[in-house]
């Protein structure tokens, strides 16, 4: 996927992960790639009309990108936006910083298509690896 100045990137993880994940996009966007949607910026949800509002910005967030970055482990959103890219057939990258994706009680069998790929390791070197598969 040759990487240019308009692909795009969601990424989908944990509120407990929005330092990484804002370090994370400031790396890629200073590489040339733009993010979709900024949810860290989101309060906490305190009506169904809040609700709806941001799960529309997410999921036009993830139907705009070209990838998705998913942080591992994470919870239900993050998980629902996986299951949204892998249906709209996006790349997914996977960070797993612990080393536990292949835990039977962590992991899912969608962790394991064709259409991911799964990096153990640093933030640093996880940046590297997408720009590198990117630019193929």
């Amino acid at each position: 996927m040759s990487q240019n100045n308009s692909t795009k990137f969601y990424i989908a993880g944990s509120f407990r992960y929005s330092k990484l994940i804002n370090n994370l996009a400031n790396i890629l966007e200073h590489s040339s790639f733009v993010r979709t949607y900024d949810w860290t910026v989101n309060k906490k949800a305190d009506s169904i009309k809040k609700l709806h509002e941001i799960a529309n910005k997410e999921l036009q967030g993830i139907q705009l990108a070209d990838f998705l970055v998913f942080i591992f482990p994470s919870g239900k959103g993050a998980n629902i936006e996986f299951g949204i890219a892998t249906a709209l057939k996006k790349r997914i990258y996977i960070l797993d910083m612990k080393n536990e994706i292949e835990n039977f009680d962590l992991t899912s069998t969608f962790y394991f298509l064709d259409n991911v790929k799964i990096f153990k390791g640093s933030l640093d070197d996880f940046t590297n690896f997408i720009i590198d598969c990117e630019a193929k």
